[in-house]
């Protein structure tokens, strides 16, 4: 008993010198796990939506990426605001937080409008076989972005608010609780969304006043007399199409490869989770990186200082156990379901090889853009979040794409 007392000192001490922080992340990731292996329960349950609305799985991981983008970075905003004592909840619009509420929504909107309009264009270049209409498209992505929004907006907020007062570190908790939320209230709302597709001419007349919706929201974004709003609208329009743009190429690769998804389920299981905890991971240390910078305790070096270096190595160590964990959970899942999984050892193979192969990458791309964010003059709470998921998106669809043929899974 002494000795895995002191293990699980050891293992705290080496994922932060604050052993409050170091457990609010695993928390907040274990919580994440639970909720990404329901998601991918739900993925799952829709494999035969999937086959039947070629296009549908594009775009999975580019939604479940938008929610981290752009309440990952509200989340760490936020959390900026608390550390420098401006944040406050209040009604007024004019405000810090009533300004990051305004935008954020907007940009989900927005956002979720291009995303649309990508998968379409990239589902006809890609050579996506009886893929969705361009209006089919918009429908289905700016339902499920919307109403997904609406709960996960609910949910960073009262993070933010919770943190004031009970000492949570919103660096620590909101990329995970935001990449549960949103697993859990996208993919539903992506599959009821999806139900429209073919029913009269619901979709289009949806897909129509969508569109003219995201218009008048960019140009009040952009026109509007709140500078904040409006530099934030700036600084992330062009980092969320970007970003967009890559976690839809991360959504080509894993269409093409729907066959292996479809010989085996549990893999359709294994797809939120996976994308979802590495963004988690990412966006921790993004959020992180961003609070420091603000606060001057991290100087832009080519090689990481100590206090970025202690927090490079946290998300590291944290990266082995997590994607263990979402191996088992999807394994777990696929025997709850009674669906096919290629066993045990194989699904925890897959997500161990494919999550670390990613989380490299991923420390990197976060220490440098958040460098490159402020060496441009951007926010780096707005900039670097979602660059470092649309990177890690682009990346993990290969790395995870790649461990399944290495390994030979689903091949047909």
């Amino acid at each position: 008993m002494a000795a895995l007392r002191s293990f699980a000192l050891r293992l705290v001490r080496i994922l932060g010198p604050d052993p409050r922080a170091a457990t609010q992340s695993i928390v907040a990731l274990l919580i994440s796990i639970i909720a990404t292996l329901i998601a991918g329960l739900t993925l799952a349950s829709a494999e035969d939506r999937l086959a039947d609305l070629p296009g549908l799985l594009l775009l999975v991981p580019a939604a479940i990426a938008q929610r981290g983008n752009v309440f990952g970075a509200l989340g760490s905003r936020l959390g900026t605001a608390i550390h420098t004592g401006e944040f406050a909840v209040t009604k007024r619009v004019d405000t810090v937080f009533g300004q990051n509420v305004l935008a954020s929504m907007g940009l989900s909107l927005i956002a979720a409008t291009w995303l649309a309009i990508v998968a379409w264009a990239f589902a006809g270049v890609f050579g996506v076989a009886d893929a969705m209409s361009l209006l089919d498209f918009i429908a289905v992505s700016v339902m499920g972005g919307v109403i997904a929004s609406l709960v996960v907006l609910a949910i960073t907020i009262a993070l933010a608010a919770g943190s004031t007062r009970y000492g949570w570190d919103l660096d620590n908790v909101t990329a995970p609780l935001v990449t549960a939320t949103g697993d859990l209230v996208t993919l539903p709302a992506l599959i009821v969304g999806s139900l429209v597709v073919g029913t009269s001419n619901t979709s289009e007349i949806i897909g129509l006043f969508a569109s003219l919706a995201a218009i008048i929201a960019l140009g009040l974004c952009l026109r509007v007399g709140l500078p904040l709003l409006r530099r934030i609208a700036l600084e992330s329009l062009p980092v969320l199409a970007l970003a967009s743009t890559l976690s839809l190429i991360a959504g080509i690769v894993v269409e093409k490869r729907l066959s292996a998804f479809l010989d085996e389920p549990a893999l359709l299981i294994l797809v939120p989770a996976y994308f979802g905890m590495a963004g988690a991971l990412g966006g921790i240390l993004s959020s992180r990186l961003g609070s420091k910078v603000h606060l001057g305790l991290i100087e832009s070096t080519l090689v990481p200082g100590r206090q970025a270096w202690l927090d490079i190595r946290a998300i590291a160590a944290l990266a082995v156990p997590i994607f263990a964990l979402v191996g088992l959970s999807a394994h777990l899942g696929s025997l709850i379901v009674d669906t096919g999984s290629p066993g045990l050892a194989m699904m925890v193979a897959i997500a161990f090889i494919a999550g670390i192969g990613a989380t490299l990458v991923v420390l990197a791309v976060a220490y440098y853009g958040t460098l490159a964010a402020v060496r441009f003059g951007l926010d780096p709470d707005t900039a670097s979040i979602p660059l470092t998921n649309s990177v890690l998106d682009l990346v993990g669809a290969f790395t995870l794409v790649g461990t399944i043929v290495l390994l030979g899974v689903g091949a047909t």
